[in-house]
């Protein structure tokens, strides 16, 4: 039996399980569902096992076209990702906010947010220029 039949037959009992569980979510009602929270844990752990073999699949076939492809490459690129992260950590501000439930946003927190947005940006821009560069290229 190849991989794909096993991958289809995998989705269709998951598929199968989290609709059973749907099904036992709307038979509770909304009502008691906010008051109580009952009937949802099943459709958590559902999602949360979806999840795992989404990562677990992502690991190993990204070590296996790593082992297979060009290992110089991939480390090449994987170094200028994390200097875009440094860059992003240096050029954030760590400034304690407030957050909307009156706890404070430590300057750490803060400053891990901002890195993260700024990477989000530099990266944006980087997608953006190579995808007008790899335009003018075609239209040559």
């Amino acid at each position: 039996m190849g991989l794909h039949k096993i991958i289809k037959i995998l989705a269709l009992i998951i598929s199968i399980i989290g609709i059973a569980f749907l099904g036992m979510m709307i038979m509770k009602g909304d009502a008691e569902i906010k008051e109580t929270a009952a009937g949802i844990d099943g459709f958590i752990y559902t999602s949360y096992f979806i999840f795992a073999l989404v990562v677990i699949a992502v690991v190993i076939f990204g070590f296996k076209g790593l082992m297979s492809g060009n290992i110089k490459n991939t480390l090449i690129i994987l170094g200028a990702f994390i200097a875009v992260v440094a860059l992003s950590y240096g050029l954030a501000d760590g400034t304690p906010m407030e957050l909307t439930d009156d706890t404070m946003l430590s300057e750490s927190g803060s400053k891990w947010v901002g890195a993260g947005l700024y990477a989000f940006y530099i990266l944006g821009a980087i997608a953006i220029a190579s995808m007008i560069a790899s335009g003018f290229k075609k239209a040559k």
